[in-house]
C-alpha cells in the first residue's frame, strides 16, 4: 500500500511581524499535523519535533497539502539542511488548481462546493491568537485548540483529494459565487 500523507502546519508569527510572506523561514512552527494513509493515523508535532515530522514526509511515497510547498515548506526550510520540497514527493492541490485557473483559490473555496458545505472551523489568524495565548499562559488547551484546527484542515484537504481521484474534478466557488468544475487527473499514488 502506498503511503499518502497529508500535512498542514500551523505558524508562531505571522507574515506582518516576521516582515512579510516571503519570510516564512521566520514564522517558526506551532504545530504541524499529518494523516498517513499507511498508519491510517494523524500525527500531531510541535516544532522541537520538526525533525521527525520532516523524516515523515521524506518517506511518504506523495505528500498532499494545500499551498505546502508555497508556504508549509517555507516555514519547515530552518530546520533542514535539504530543501523540503525537492526531497519529497508532492501534490499541492492550491498550486495545481491555480497553475490551471491562473489565479489562486482558498482552500474553503474548493472544500465548500466540493464537499457540500463542508469547510474548514476557523482562520489562520485564530491559531495565531491561540499559539500567543499558549505563550503567555502555557495553558495546554490553547495548544489543543490549534492542533484540533489544524488536524481538521488536513481532513478537509484529504476529502478534495479522494474526491478529485474519485469522480476526476473538484468544484470551486468563482469570485461571483457561482461553483464552478474543475477537471483533475489525480491518483493515489
Amino acid at each position: 500500500m502506498k503511503n499518502i500523507v497529508y500535512f498542514d502546519l500551523e505558524t508562531r508569527r505571522s507574515a506582518a511581524e516576521v516582515g512579510g510572506w516571503h519570510e516564512t523561514a521566520k514564522m517558526g512552527m506551532s504545530v504541524g499535523v499529518t494523516f498517513s494513509t499507511a498508519a491510517n493515523a494523524y500525527f500531531i508535532y510541535t516544532e522541537d519535533q520538526v525533525t521527525d515530522l520532516i523524516n515523515q514526509l521524506q518517506q511518504a511515497d506523495l505528500v498532499v497539502g494545500y499551498n505546502h510547498i508555497g508556504f508549509d515548506y517555507g516555514v519547515l526550510q530552518p530546520f533542514t539542511f535539504w530543501t523540503v520540497a525537492e526531497m519529497t514527493r508532492n501534490l499541492d492541490i492550491c498550486l495545481y488548481l491555480s497553475e490551471r485557473l491562473g489565479h489562486r483559490l482558498k482552500l474553503d473555496s474548493v472544500a465548500r462546493p466540493t464537499l457540500g458545505g463542508h469547510s474548514k472551523t476557523a482562520e489562520g489568524t485564530d491559531a495565531l491568537k491561540w499559539w500567543a495565548e499558549y505563550e503567555k499562559t502555557k495553558d495546554p488547551q490553547r495548544l489543543l485548540d490549534i492542533a484540533k484546527y489544524c488536524c481538521y484542515d488536513v481532513k478537509v484537504t484529504m476529502a478534495v483529494h479522494q474526491f478529485g481521484i474519485n469522480n476526476g474534478y473538484v468544484l470551486y466557488e468563482d469570485k461571483n459565487g457561482r461553483e464552478v468544475k474543475i477537471p483533475v487527473e489525480w491518483k493515489e499514488d
